[in-house]
């Protein structure tokens, strides 16, 4: 049977979950650039395990619209609460950022803004544009919230024309409830579907260990390939502080192998999967495999 979180919560992290250092001149040259210019990249505030390996080929995550969330979700250790109105100049200064470390290629979230008409839309789009203006060489990749699926927030997204934008399925449907807040499994589907029906590629995530089943999880991973996703990330869920949900289950590294065999074979051009994937985790490669396909 299938477990609600928190049930017979494992006591001890796994040995497979050790960080293994990528460290490399680039990485050193990056590393470098963002502490002299004291640039913020979620790589760094959120204590990703892949820093360095990302780093090392000149990828990196950025958070804009500020760091406090409309939405308490009761897996993310983010801010919740009223954020400050967007910062007009946030879009020129995250190309900057971008430039200034050389960046081949560029992931884009935020945090969730309920507070805003379009939800933050326009100013997604402008950070884009920003992006482009100032780095024509660089591949943009955006992990969006659901936007409540409204199609004109979506289009205004879609209309700037980053490589891949994704949005975070986040986990099962039975536990969606549970561990999201106001956000719905539907809801997620049919913006992932909107933005898949119009030729964008598209991509999703979810953490695994808060108590899913297998079946659930493969059930997952053909509601998003119905939904024309066509990269798909699964990582271990990890409990960032004793406010959010416990782990329920320590997935082995064989699972993840088995669960990123079954999406190839239902059709995804490609699959992150391992205990420290997050979503952003070696995303040119997955932008390389879209590529290869058409």
């Amino acid at each position: 049977m299938p477990k609600l979180y928190g049930e017979n919560a494992p006591a001890r992290k796994p040995d497979w979950l050790k960080i293994r250092l990528h460290r490399s001149d680039t990485f050193a040259e990056v590393a470098r650039i963002v502490q002299e210019h004291s640039l913020h990249t979620i790589c760094s505030s959120g204590r990703c395990p892949n820093k360095a390996e990302c780093w090392s080929k000149r990828t990196a995550t950025f958070m804009i619209l500020g760091d406090v969330c409309t939405r308490g979700c009761r897996f993310c250790a983010t801010k919740t609460g009223k954020p400050l109105p967007p910062n007009p100049v946030e879009p020129q200064k995250v190309a900057e950022s971008v430039n200034l470390m050389g960046l081949r290629h560029v992931v884009v979230t935020s945090v969730t803004r309920d507070d805003l008409a379009d939800g933050g839309a326009a100013h997604w789009a402008q950070t884009v544009e920003a992006i482009k203006a100032k780095n024509p060489n660089a591949t943009i990749e955006l992990l969006i919230p659901d936007f409540d699926a409204v199609p004109a927030s979506l289009e205004v997204v879609m209309a700037s024309r980053p490589d891949i934008i994704g949005h975070n399925i986040e986990t099962v449907e039975r536990l969606t409830p549970i561990v999201r807040a106001k956000a719905t499994y539907r809801t997620s589907l049919a913006a992932l579907r909107y933005m898949s029906e119009r030729g964008v590629v598209t991509k999703s995530g979810l953490m695994v260990g808060l108590g899913e089943s297998e079946e659930e999880v493969v059930q997952t991973l053909h509601d998003l390939r119905d939904a024309g996703v066509e990269i798909v990330t699964l990582g271990q869920y990890l409990r960032p502080s004793e406010e959010q949900v416990p782990v329920a289950e320590y997935i082995t590294p064989e699972t993840f192998e088995h669960y990123r065999q079954l999406a190839l074979e239902m059709g995804f051009s490609h699959c992150a999967s391992g205990p420290l994937v997050r979503s952003s985790y070696l995303a040119d490669e997955a932008l390389s495999s879209i590529k290869a396909t058409r």
